[in-house]
């Protein structure tokens, strides 16, 4: 076993060794961050100040609230849908109102200038309806199909965002506009039935309640173009939600897309939820994923969903990446037997700045940990240089060289540990270098293998005293 004294050497001499050949990633500084937390704005238990106080003393720098913005299952009957129903609704950012969760923010920010504090939410934008109440299969699909909402500052942005039951809305009545007036104008000849007398005016009374309340039914005022009770919509609802936010100036993230709790019943209603990675390349101009979080995941293998995606934004299939995040899904203190910081995102940042933490995120400048607080991998480096030209990019970036790309990765531990970790190194989805060993370790590769022509990416994922999965680094070798 490797003396103290020894360990502290040899990570003096990395390090110093690390600053004197990568001056160009000297200009980000790393911020650990947590995202995914809940407050007592819809199911957790502490209020913004006081989480920003515990992360604080943990030695986290930035936030990301993400309590539900609505959290509503609502069944009618056919065909008074909107008005013989029953809905069941939990505390959200919109029940409890939007002002105020904001407002919360702000006061924590007032108290802790030195955090970075973001709002967002987790949204539901569709779920459907099977089966009966009365034959006992009544089944509710889909309602942990869930985005991360992040950066949106304004009280209107979550009480306008295109879900099922978020309240009146004007956004939609030209879909609903149609059916609307056909009811109404059906309601309005009824009432000429009321002028007769005898049995024609007891079917006017009959075809006059029904129509109105058809009418009223029908009303155009509804949050989603969507209902719950037609099957499944694909992607629909999930991008018209993707492209509302990133219309506001905010990121979406699919959160735990492989999900294992999604199956249970509650009362006699079945709720199911699949693990649904292949949303990864069907949905569009999403920021990212949750590529750890407090489940197994698959989606991040070589080869796999993420890869697919990435591979298609190297052809010019996709308009951009999807990067990988850590989620928390934070209620508190011990919940699912974790602690705050047990998963934290951790931010590359010329300046520690709301604004460049956010920057950061929707450039992919950020890696993803798994580990039990206080332990935690740090990845000080990971670049490919060019050395004919002078330049270096990180995690997020892209390059272009005339040569093999040459890899730096050096890694180290926030608490010592004698315990091996195993470092895959990946291009283009497929595994082209394993190391092993303990941290810290400074790894130098050239991969002489890689073709010119064409775009490629190198990411990396570490098992061992925790998990580290990074984000891509994007690189083109000219012919």
């Amino acid at each position: 076993m490797r003396s103290f004294k020894h360990r502290v050497a040899v990570v003096f001499l990395l390090m110093l060794g690390n600053a004197l050949s990568s001056a160009a990633a000297a200009e980000y500084r790393q911020v650990a961050g947590l995202i995914d937390l809940r407050t007592h704005f819809s199911d957790g238990d502490s209020s913004p100040e006081a989480l920003a106080h515990l992360a604080r003393e943990r030695g986290f720098e930035v936030l990301v609230f993400n309590d539900h913005d609505r959290v509503a299952v609502e069944y009618g009957l056919f065909p008074f849908r909107h008005l013989v129903k029953k809905k069941f609704e939990r505390n959200s950012i919109n029940r409890q109102g939007a002002e105020k969760y904001l407002a919360a923010i702000q006061r924590a920010r007032e108290k802790y200038p030195d955090m970075i504090l973001i709002p967002g939410s987790e949204t539901t934008p569709f779920y459907f309806w099977q089966g009966s109440f009365f034959s006992g299969d009544l089944t509710v699909h889909d309602h942990e199909k869930r985005l991360l909402t992040i950066g949106m500052e304004r009280p209107q942005d979550y009480r306008d965002l295109p879900i099922l039951q978020n309240g009146f809305s004007t956004r939609f009545v030209k879909h609903y506009l149609p059916a609307f007036i056909a009811f109404f104008i059906a309601f309005l000849l009824s009432l000429l039935l009321l002028r007769e007398k005898g049995p024609f005016r007891v079917v006017g009374i009959l075809v006059s309640v029904t129509a109105l309340l058809l009418t009223v039914n029908a009303h155009p005022f509804k949050s989603s173009p969507f209902d719950a009770y037609h099957g499944r919509k694909g992607m629909a609802p999930y991008q018209l939600a993707i492209d509302y936010v990133n219309a506001r100036g905010g990121m979406t993230f699919w959160n735990y897309p492989e999900t294992r709790s999604g199956r249970r019943k509650i009362g006699p209603v079945h709720f199911n939820t699949l693990p649904f990675p292949e949303v990864l390349f069907q949905a569009q101009d999403h920021t990212g994923f949750a590529a750890l979080y407090g489940d197994r995941i698959t989606a991040t293998e070589p080869g796999r969903h993420w890869d697919l995606t990435l591979r298609a934004y190297c052809r010019g299939q996709r308009r951009r990446p999807v990067w990988g995040i850590a989620t928390a899904d934070y209620h508190k203190e011990g919940g699912a037997g974790q602690v705050l910081g047990d998963f934290p995102t951790v931010f590359l940042v010329p300046h520690k700045t709301r604004h460049h933490v956010l920057k950061a995120m929707k450039a992919g400048r950020m890696y993803a940990c798994l580990a039990t607080y206080p332990q935690r991998i740090i990845l000080e480096e990971f670049s490919i240089t060019s050395v004919e030209q002078g330049r270096k990019a990180t995690l997020g970036e892209e390059i272009t060289l005339q040569a093999s790309p040459r890899i730096t990765v050096f890694l180290t531990l926030k608490k010592p540990s004698d315990r091996p970790v195993k470092v895959r190194l990946m291009r283009g989805g497929r595994v082209i270098q394993v190391f092993s060993g303990p941290l810290p370790m400074k790894i130098e590769y050239e991969d002489r293998d890689l073709e010119p022509g064409g775009k490629t990416y190198y990411r990396l994922d570490v098992h061992g005293n925790g998990i580290l999965v990074s984000n891509p680094i994007f690189v083109t070798v000219k012919n």
